[in-house]
């Protein structure tokens, strides 16, 4: 067990990411939640934006003698919105307070407007102060958002994508760490990119500065598989370092890490957004849910008008442009 940056929270280094419940049966979910039990993993991540996921998660834990530690998120900003989410996560996930309530991927460019009278910061303040949340977290993919959110010393934890090819977020844990900031780590497999499990969490768990890792997990093989990297000894070897750098030299062409570097579009199109819902349809096999969070986009892949500045700008010299035409006929088929 570690600790959760400053809080009380003490959590087991892996946890579980409750994105994939949403491919599942309340019945599988019931299982899932038994093995996680079973393992000790007391670490749980839902969003309100992950369809039935609270809401299976809160059926499966509802009457269990476990305390686990609850963490879910709302992409609402304004003070409505949030206040409204945080009293239907209590709902769904069936407990009378959260252990933890987050931001969910908060954009650059909204992250100010986040603390102005009427938005969502405040409600977050008003449903610990009343009792209904413990804790106050966020989360992003972009590596300024959490920067920023640590200086301003606002969140008790921040959560960011983190693995063996996407480490643009190194410093920021980094910095979290020593500000006593909980540290979550979100897509450890890299969007399914990574397929030896065991070494990408490894490599995860080897960093002191990381809290804790929330693979997505919709199977009761895929936990006892996790859990099991905490056996070993956590110090990389040779052979396994050996191994990550020849992974990282395979996936350097073809692989976006979402520094962002690329943006902004001259079409406006949110670049590295069109590859993570390709990855949702391709690797995690949630077809459905991508296709309608692509088709909900003011600017499509479909859009790219094939300039090259993007690539021009990307430090990995991805072939963004090709890369783009792939994301479209996969999600616009």
């Amino acid at each position: 067990m570690r600790r959760l940056g400053n809080t009380d929270l003490y959590i087991k280094r892996v946890g579980f990411g409750g994105l994939p419940i949403q491919r599942v049966s309340q019945e599988d979910c019931d299982k899932i939640i038994d093995e996680l039990i079973k393992n000790d993993v007391n670490f749980i991540d839902t969003a309100r934006a992950y369809t039935v996921s609270e809401e299976y998660i809160g059926n499966s834990i509802e009457n269990k003698d476990y305390k686990f530690i609850i963490a879910t998120k709302s992409i609402n900003r304004d003070y409505e919105g949030m206040k409204k989410d945080i009293d239907i996560s209590i709902n769904n996930l069936k407990c009378e307070k959260i252990d933890l309530y987050q931001m969910h991927n908060v954009k650059i460019e909204e992250y100010n407007s986040l603390f102005e009278d009427n938005m969502a910061y405040k409600a977050l303040l008003e449903a610990k102060e009343q009792g209904k949340i413990k804790y106050i977290g966020i989360t992003s993919h972009n590596v300024e958002v959490i920067k920023k959110a640590i200086e301003d010393e606002k969140f008790d934890t921040i959560q960011i994508p983190y693995n063996m090819v996407e480490t643009q977020g190194e410093e920021v844990l980094k910095l979290a760490n020593d500000k006593k900031i909980g540290t979550i780590i979100m897509k450890p497999l890299a969007g399914g990119a990574l397929t030896d499990v065991k070494l990408a969490l490894k490599y995860i768990i080897s960093k002191e500065y990381i809290d804790v890792v929330i693979p997505g997990m919709d199977k009761v093989e895929q936990i006892k598989e996790n859990v099991s990297v905490l056996d070993d000894q956590i110090e990389l070897t040779k052979e396994e370092k050996d191994c990550i750098n020849k992974i990282k030299e395979e996936l350097g062409n073809s692989f976006c890490r979402r520094c962002e570097y690329c943006m902004p579009c001259v079409e406006n199109i949110n670049i590295p957004l069109q590859f993570l819902l390709e990855g949702y349809y391709t690797r995690y096999d949630l077809k459905e849910w991508a296709v309608k969070r692509y088709e909900s986009l003011d600017k499509k892949a479909s859009d790219c008008i094939e300039c090259g500045l993007c690539e021009q700008k990307c430090p990995y010299n991805l072939n963004i442009r090709e890369m783009l035409k792939n994301a479209a006929n996969i999600l616009e088929k």
